[in-house]
C-alpha cells in the first residue's frame, strides 16, 4: 500500500508540474520586470480553448498582491448571454522574479503555465505561451495593432510552432 500512495503521489507531483510548464523552442523573456508588466492589456489574438470561447473585448489586469504575487482579473464580452464574464486568478513566479515566467491559477491548487515568450522593451506587446502549444495569446497595451507591430510576434510564434492560422483574431493588425 505504501508503495502505490507513493506512486499516486509522484505522478499527481508529475501531472500537477507539467501543467506548469515550458514548451521546447519557448525562451521565457529574460531580464523580466514584473513592476513594467502590471496593469492592463488587451487581447489581441488567441488559440482557440474552451474558458475563453466566444468572448470578445477581452482583457487582462494584473495586479501585485500583498503576497508578491500577482491577481490576475480577466474579463470579456459574451455576446450571446449580453453580459461580461470576468474570472479573478492568482499568479506566483516559478523560477526567478527576472524570468517571464509564471504559473496562474483560476481554479484552487491547480496551475497553469504562463511563459512569456517575447516581450517589446516598452512592454507594449507580449506573446504568452501556455504549458504547451496549444495556448497561445497575443497582447498589447491598447486594443488595435497594426501589421508592421504583430509581424514579429507572429513570426515568433510560428517559430516556436504555434499554429498561427488557428488563432482567433479580437482585432486583426491592421
Amino acid at each position: 500500500m505504501r508503495i502505490f500512495t507513493t506512486f499516486i503521489a509522484f505522478i499527481s507531483f508529475m501531472l500537477l508540474n507539467g501543467c506548469t510548464s515550458v514548451p521546447d523552442k519557448v525562451n521565457p523573456v529574460t531580464p523580466f520586470e514584473l513592476n513594467r508588466y502590471l496593469g492592463t492589456w488587451h487581447e489581441v489574438a488567441r488559440l482557440d480553448h474552451s474558458f475563453e470561447r466566444g468572448l470578445t473585448q477581452v482583457t487582462a489586469e494584473y495586479t501585485l498582491r500583498e503576497d508578491g504575487g500577482i491577481t490576475v482579473i480577466n474579463k470579456g464580452y459574451d455576446a450571446s448571454k449580453d453580459s461580461w464574464k470576468t474570472a479573478e486568478g492568482k499568479a506566483f513566479f516559478v523560477d526567478e522574479q527576472n524570468v517571464g515566467r509564471l504559473k496562474v491559477s483560476f481554479f484552487g491548487p491547480f496551475y497553469g503555465g504562463y511563459n512569456i515568450a517575447m516581450l517589446d522593451d516598452d512592454y507594449q506587446i507580449a506573446l504568452v505561451i501556455g504549458p504547451n502549444l496549444k495556448y497561445a495569446w497575443l497582447l498589447s497595451r491598447k486594443p488595435q495593432l497594426s501589421a508592421a507591430e504583430c509581424a514579429p510576434y507572429l513570426a515568433e510564434a510560428e517559430r516556436i510552432g504555434i499554429a498561427v492560422s488557428q488563432l482567433i483574431w479580437l482585432s486583426p493588425c491592421q
